[in-house]
């Protein structure tokens, strides 16, 4: 486990830690977005009352009972860690009831994204077509790249791609809102996520000076028991950087193998890392430094190192345990102080000795 022991800063942060989704007044907005990654749908009014209808065409109902759904005070809507299965309508409205905007949500299956790197000759999903009482074309709808996740270094960008259905001549659709309650088993309904390198210099003018966090995190024994760390304020619809005592971690490395003992989350887009020995995590958003896990050591590896301490024996030999180990040296240290100051009074006994005897056998002579 791991536990914040120190928050830098008290203020609240400059970067949201959810996406904001808008839309135009008394518009109805169709949107493809990722299960498992928090969002905000604007609605610019205090006493907004938000309504839900599920894509299975449930009827429309007041949302005031889902755990990971809140009105924020401003009227918008705080959806956290939405689910495949919340995806539908969802409208805002004022007291008298009167429309105020629509968002028709496709919440693709995070946990089903496709990833492939541009650097290692990796292709994305081929366009493909579906007999559903007719010809449909399924593809992958793609946001445009995300920013560089460093600058001055190398570093990579990623970009978010979606499940599209096209049904000439209607507009296209993200996947399950044209499917609805069709149950259809195809591996081409899924949303994709692509990576590149990119190299691109620091802007001193972009930096926002954002407030970062530093936790303690108690230390692991090596592969076992692992745990995964979160980036405060970090999204899959952000860049992401992880270090690893300062060595940048990277898709590319962890597609081909070579993770550092350490797994960055697909379904979050990196925003959770898994880790398995002690080092010094760090985690940046937007190339702004966010977040610090250093390794202590928990109250149960200090009991631990305090039994070793103290045992006494050992299989084939006695040891000293440590709190005699003090008194044991300074009584070998006074030892060899005496038999030093012996040694050193014998020889100059031998020394002198012949020079006193002279001197007595003078003395006996002149008599």
């Amino acid at each position: 486990m791991w536990a914040s022991l120190c928050l830098v800063s008290v203020s609240f942060p400059v970067l949201w830690a959810q996406t904001l989704i808008s839309c135009s007044y008394k518009s109805l907005c169709q949107q493809a977005l990722l299960s498992g990654n928090d969002i905000v749908l604007h609605c610019d009014h205090k006493e907004a009352l938000w309504y839900f209808s599920s894509i299975l065409g449930e009827n429309i109902f007041l949302l005031n009972s889902w755990p990971n759904i809140k009105t924020l005070p401003g009227g918008s809507l705080q959806l956290t860690k939405p689910q495949p299965s919340q995806a539908g309508l969802f409208r805002c409205e004022d007291s008298t009831n009167a429309l105020l905007v629509e968002y028709e949500i496709d919440f693709q299956d995070a946990t089903t994204l496709h990833i492939t790197h541009k650097d290692l000759g990796q292709k994305p999903l081929q366009n493909e077509t579906l007999n559903l009482g007719g010809q449909v074309l399924i593809f992958t709808h793609w946001e445009p790249w995300q920013d560089c996740n460093r600058c001055g270094e190398p570093g990579e960008r990623k970009r978010l791609g979606y499940c599209y259905v096209e049904e000439p001549p209607e507009k296209p659709m993200p996947c399950w809102l044209y499917l609805r309650d069709e149950e259809v088993q195809y591996s081409r309904l899924r949303p994709e996520m692509q990576v590149e390198r990119c190299l691109v210099p620091c802007d001193p003018g972009k930096e926002i000076k954002q407030p970062f966090f530093i936790y303690d995190i108690y230390q692991l024994g090596k592969l076992t028991n692992p745990m995964w760390l979160t980036c405060p304020l970090a999204s899959i619809y952000r860049p992401i950087m992880w270090e690893v005592n300062g060595i940048p971690l990277t898709w590319r490395g962890q597609l081909v193998g070579q993770g550092m003992n350490t797994v960055l989350d697909t379904s979050t887009g990196g925003r959770q890392l898994q880790i398995f020995q002690p080092a010094t995590y760090k985690c940046y958003v937007h190339q702004e430094f966010m977040a610090q896990f250093s390794p202590v050591m928990g109250p149960e590896a200090l009991e631990e190192q305090n039994k070793k301490e103290e045992q006494q024996w050992q299989v084939g030999k006695v040891l000293v345990p440590p709190k005699e180990a003090d008194s044991v040296l300074k009584g070998l240290k006074l030892m060899l102080l005496m038999v030093f100051v012996l040694a050193l009074a014998g020889l100059l006994f031998r020394v002198f000795r012949p020079a006193w005897d002279k001197r007595k056998n003078s003395v006996l002579l002149v008599k």
